[in-house]
């Protein structure tokens, strides 16, 4: 199938971007890397009037470090998380993140932006976000204001991104003696992962002293696991991943996968929050910046 007819507008400044979303409102759609927008506008699941390029606004391309924080641009590219563009244990979280998702064609167009805004269910900056506290910037005409990531997802496919509003960047704390691990399950290389999990995890004397534990692919949303989070913190590093897994198989409750079944998501969400768990003990921990 082909999109329906639609009004293609190339934004030249941040400025008018965001004045052509105010006057089109729910007409318009915003396209960056279109690896996710075109597809359903082929399907006409969308059917925008009108199109917004933002490509040519370089400041949302920006890999910024500031104080304490890593601030990622809306149009930051896959591909350049994935080059390591990023240092510190958050650059190399970042990195193996980006390499997950998708080939490389996709990596080379999809934008970290972009990836939020659709806020696909197994979309693995949504689940790092969630993990790591991260904040969304996003502007309208006249204003600005951050939102927790937490609350910017809402649910498949949905956010709290008004009409008229855009996506500007993401901001990451940089957490000293913290380490990060990754890991999803996908059926075959670049297919969407049937879940994942991202931790965040602070080890004092081979004991863990805090956590952050997030899960995808058991609803509709990723989600923070704080009863998995309980489970670890207190533990010895060597024994972290276990408990985290058997914290997750008990409190996980998969709903809307009628292809296959609950008990088989929930050995699955246990699976990857074990390898993830694994992979942040065994990590390098963050430095101060």
């Amino acid at each position: 199938m082909k999109p329906q007819s639609f009004e293609y507008v190339r934004a030249g400044t941040l400025d008018s971007a965001l004045e052509i979303l105010a006057d089109a409102g729910d007409e318009a759609k915003v396209i960056a890397g279109g690896q996710s927008l075109v597809p359903v506008m082929n399907l006409r699941l969308a059917r925008p009037a009108v199109l917004v390029d933002i490509n040519p606004l370089a400041e949302l391309a920006r890999v910024e470090q500031r104080a304490g924080a890593l601030r990622l641009g809306a149009l930051v590219r896959h591909r350049t998380l994935e080059r390591g563009e990023v240092g510190g244990a958050l650059g190399g979280l970042l990195a193996e993140v980006a390499g997950h998702i998708g080939h490389v064609p996709v990596r080379v167009r999809g934008s970290i932006g972009g990836s939020l805004a659709h806020a696909d269910p197994g979309a693995e900056w949504c689940l790092v976000a969630l993990a790591l506290e991260a904040e969304v910037e996003i502007a309208r005409r006249g204003e600005r204001r951050r939102l927790t990531v937490d609350a910017f997802l809402d649910g498949p496919f949905t956010t709290a991104l008004a009409p008229d509003e855009l996506v500007l960047g993401l901001e990451l704390a940089r957490r000293p003696g913290w380490s990060y691990g990754f890991a999803e399950h996908a059926r075959t290389h670049g297919a969407f992962a049937q879940s994942g999990a991202c931790v965040a995890l602070q080890v004092r004397d081979e004991v863990v002293a805090a956590a952050r534990v997030a899960v995808m692919g058991v609803g509709g949303r990723a989600e923070r696991l704080g009863p998995v989070e309980a489970a670890v913190v207190g533990r010895p590093a060597n024994g972290a991943a276990a408990a985290a897994a058997g914290a997750c198989r008990e409190v996980v409750d998969p709903a809307g996968y009628d292809e296959v079944s609950p008990d088989y998501l929930r050995a699955l969400a246990a699976a990857v929050v074990r390898r993830a768990t694994a992979a942040a003990i065994a990590a390098p921990t963050e430095e101060r910046q």
